[in-house]
Formats: structure tokens, sequence, C-alpha cells
């Protein structure tokens, strides 16, 4: 049985070089990098790359870089320390109905202690409108937190005209660009962002690391308290073998970046077009054009997307049914409903994600085994059954 491994949204496989630059740290790069003699020097000379490799993937400083444990710390750290450290100013944020759980989430506990969020709706694309936010914001607006782009539905938002917006306002720009950095190009400073949270196990890095951009000048309140690592930042000491793995990555995703895209997009339509063609009541979510290139979220009508994901897990298959963080919810996707998408055909979500190990006989293997496992489950179906 073939393995064909379609779920990179959830995170992706680590490339070989990045392994390599990792395994002398696993061996002989032990030593504490906050300590002067030879053996910290060595490790503290290996974050400074890493920091500025990653660095160099948005167009940022290296100084302007705080590594953390994940983009979902990232996120946390994000929201919470610069709002605490903005109190005089306000305690107003807009945000969007779309994002994910890790900024939802602590939003959530900050209105219970006083802070009001603003939800901005998404259109059927999933997009938010700049003229939205702009409508939203309030003389206590402290921050405007939006995704780069959304990983279950693929769509790219429109950052810069947000990122514009906000720099005329004087209000600081949070981007949770998880989904999207290592990915797409970014341009921190052309797109007036301030604040932005990656992760590297989304462009082929080791899980358990990801970083935080700060612009230079924006305050923020340490996440974690202690040391001086980081910059006083984030306290303790630094997982030297994820931050290697996460420069080199960024440094071959910076490098590599338009013949990934070209080939990972290239095979997501040549799937996008065969499932199309082959499956009827099928409806692709998210923006037509503006997407992810390896993203393909469809709603097959008349199935339940776990049931699928089962069915192909079966045929050797991976792909999932939305956000890895919500894929055991009997629910159907918060990001789904939110563009509008019936709460029925909701629950016939899938998502394939490709990334850079898929290949063209990859794509021709899932158009092989999709057809037959939809017609079946639809054949145990009342509603599709009363539809013939």
């Amino acid at each position: 049985m073939e393995k064909v491994y379609m779920d990179n949204a959830s995170g992706t496989p680590v490339h070989p070089n990045v392994v390599e630059a990792m395994i002398p740290f696993l061996k002989e790069g032990f030593g504490n990098p906050s300590n002067l003699h030879q053996f910290g020097r060595i490790t503290s000379d290996a974050i400074q790359t890493a920091r500025t490799q990653v660095a160099n993937l948005i167009h940022a400083k290296p100084n302007e870089i705080t590594f953390t444990s994940s983009g979902t710390e990232a996120n946390n750290f994000a929201i919470k320390g610069i709002l605490a450290s903005h109190k005089k100013k306000g305690n107003h944020i807009i945000t969007t109905q779309i994002e994910h759980f890790s900024v939802l989430n602590p939003l959530k506990s900050l209105e219970k202690s006083g802070y009001e969020v603003t939800c901005l709706p998404v259109d059927k694309y999933g997009m938010v409108n700049p003229d939205d936010v702009k409508k939203a914001i309030k003389p206590t607006t402290t921050m405007v937190s939006v995704m780069y782009a959304n990983g279950e539905i693929g769509t790219i938002e429109p950052i810069k005209e947000i990122g514009t917006i906000t720099k005329e306002k004087g209000i600081i720009f949070h981007t949770d660009a998880i989904a999207a950095a290592g990915n797409i190009p970014i341009d921190v400073l052309d797109s007036h962002i301030d604040v932005l949270s990656m992760s590297a196990n989304q462009f082929n890095g080791p899980s358990g690391i990801g970083a935080l951009y700060l612009r230079e000048g924006v305050r923020i309140l340490p996440f974690m308290e202690g040391g001086i690592q980081e910059g006083g930042r984030r306290a303790g000491t630094e997982n030297i073998v994820g931050i290697v793995g996460m420069g080199k990555a960024a440094e071959l995703a910076k490098l590599e970046m338009s013949q990934r895209i070209d080939k990972i997009q290239n095979l997501r339509n040549q799937l996008r077009d065969g499932i199309l063609k082959n499956i009827n009541h099928v409806y692709l979510n998210g923006h037509q054009t503006n997407r992810l290139p390896g993203n393909l979220s469809l709603c097959i009508e008349y199935i339940e997307g776990e049931s699928v994901l089962l069915f192909l897990d079966m045929q050797g298959i991976a792909i999932s049914s939305g956000s890895a963080c919500t894929s055991r919810s009997l629910k159907a996707s918060h990001v789904i409903m939110a563009a509008g998408v019936d709460a029925a055909l909701a629950q016939g979500t899938v998502l394939f994600s490709l990334g850079i190990d898929n290949s063209e006989s990859d794509v021709k293997y899932v158009l092989e085994k999709l057809p037959p496992i939809v017609e079946r489950l639809r054949q145990m179906s009342p509603l599709y059954n009363l539809k013939k």
C-alpha cells in the first residue's frame, strides 16, 4: 500500500538538510548559551545565526526575532504581552471570526478581565474587508490582530491594506502568519506589520519551536520571567536544537520559495481539477485564486469529512477534516461556518494540504482512491438517496 501525506497544514516533514544541521547540536552542542566559555559561545553563535536566518525570511532585523516554543505561544505572547504593556492607551482589540484558537481563546479570557473585543465577519471566501477594520477602530483600540492566511481554507488576507490603516491610526498590527510564513513571501516592512507569529513545523522545520517578530520600538511584557534570555522577553535556557533547525528551515524556505510555490500549486490544481471532474456535488472553500499554494479545502455534499478521512487513511492517504486543533471535535469548523457555508454541508469538509515532498504519483493515487470512497459513503446516506 502506498503512503501519501497530504496533511502539511497540520505539520510538515522535516527537511533532510534541516536534520543535518540539527544533529551536531544533539551530539556536541550542549553548552549553555548564557555562559562565556567556548561551549557556550558555540551555541550562542548558532542561535544568533538562526535568528538572522528567520529574520531574513520576513525581511526583519535579527534583534526583532524572539524564539518561542510554538506558534501558539507566539500568538499568546503577542496578544497578552502587548495589551498588558499598553493598558494606559485602551482596552479594545479588533480581530476576525476565522482566527486560530490560539488567538480567539486568549481574547475570550481577556474579555472576562475587562477587555473589549470586536470580532469582524468575513465574506464567503473567508476574507475580511479592510474597510470593516477601519470602521471598527475606536479611541481605545490598542491592537488589530488579523491572520495572514487561513490554514483551513487557504485564503490570504489583505494584510498590506490593513497594515496601512493601522499605521495611519497609530495602532499596533499583529498577524498570525503561522500558515503563511515560509510558504509565501512576507515583507513585514512593506505590509506595515508590527508583530508576527510563526512556527517552524509549517515550513519543514522541527516541531516545538516558533518565533515572534516584534518591530523595534514596540513595547511588550515578558512572556516568561526569570533570566535574560531572548533579550529579557522570554526566560529559560534556549531550545538550541530546535532554534538551529528553524533557522535552517527558514534559510531553505527563502532560497527555494518560488520553486516550491510553482511545484505545489501545480500539484494542488491537478488534484482540484481531478476531484471536481470525477465527483459531483463538491464545493471549493476559500478564495479561488488568492490562497496558499498547497491548500485544497472542499465540502463534499451528503457525507461527513471524518468518514472520508478514515477511509483514505486505510488506503495510506493522510488528510485532515479541518484544523488539527479541531479535528477530534464533531463540530463543524468555525472558519467554514464564518464563511457562510450551510451547517450540513460544512460537515463534509475535507482538507488536502500539499507540501514539497508530494508528487504527481501522489495526486494520481488520491484521484484513484477518493471517488469510490465518496460513492460508497453516499450510498449509505439517506439524503443522497432522496436526491437521486
